[in-house]
């Protein structure tokens, strides 16, 4: 898979540090990030809200890969989050305007109790790994699992093999995690918070997969979501028990 470098960056909304109040980006920019995070968050125009998780290991970045794709920001610094932290981004996907609330959990064995009662409900999951630890890698399976027991049988997931631009200490092959992608059934994309490299790319396709599925459901069953309205939260679907394969 090819590595697109993206430009420009989306607007910033702020964080949710843990007990939910609005804090400012990396930058120190809190008053201005925490203006637009509060109108972007009270803001009800919108036709789907989804509800997306970044999960992995503790350290394979996905706290920065979500302020890159929120506030077009990073930082090197290393802050372990505590418990579960979440955004707000609205987008435009197949002229529809959709709300992302996307939470940040924490990878430490000891909050998992905490994180995965945030699985319920959840429409898509970017289930990430780091390319220069091999744990990671191998904890990719144990994910899954978890996606499996926890959350709703339509979820879709996206695997992402993250600070792809430390080639020089990678010890996961791209090859290596398209494989195991092939094997779970799940599209594959190696990023960079850092170097914002297909950071966008796995959101926007998340949220067409998503979309998608949503489409092929109401094809199926057109009574599936009665009286649809603009505002509608699709956050939270019936699921019957999964059978077999990762997510």
């Amino acid at each position: 898979m090819s590595l697109n470098r993206e430009q420009g960056g989306p607007v910033p909304q702020a964080r949710s540090a843990g007990g939910f109040t609005a804090a400012g980006d990396m930058s120190g920019n809190s008053t201005q990030a925490d203006g637009k995070w509060q109108k972007d968050a009270a803001d009800q125009n919108f036709d789907y809200m989804f509800k997306l998780l970044i999960i992995g290991n503790s350290s394979v970045g996905k706290t920065s890969f979500l302020f890159r794709y929120a506030d077009d920001s990073f930082t090197s610094a290393f802050v372990s989050t505590v418990g579960i932290d979440f955004k707000v981004k609205t987008v435009f996907r197949n002229e529809k305007r959709v709300k992302l609330q996307i939470w940040d959990t924490a990878g430490q064995e000891r909050y998992r109790t905490i994180t995965t009662a945030y699985y319920r409900g959840a429409m898509g999951f970017i289930l990430m790994y780091d390319v220069t630890n091999e744990e990671s890698f191998n904890a990719v399976q144990d994910w899954c699992t978890q996606i499996k027991m926890y959350s709703w049988d339509n979820a879709q997931v996206v695997l992402v093999g993250n600070k792809c631009d430390l080639e020089d200490e990678r010890v996961v092959t791209q090859d290596r995690g398209q494989k195991l992608a092939e094997r779970l059934g799940l599209e594959f994309f190696e990023t960079s918070a850092k170097d914002n490299i297909n950071v966008k790319a796995v959101f926007e396709r998340l949220v067409d997969i998503i979309c998608d599925k949503m489409a092929e459901s109401l094809d199926s069953d057109p009574n599936m979501i009665p009286n649809q309205t603009k505002g509608q939260r699709l956050t939270e679907q019936p699921g019957q028990p999964k059978q077999g394969g990762c997510c």
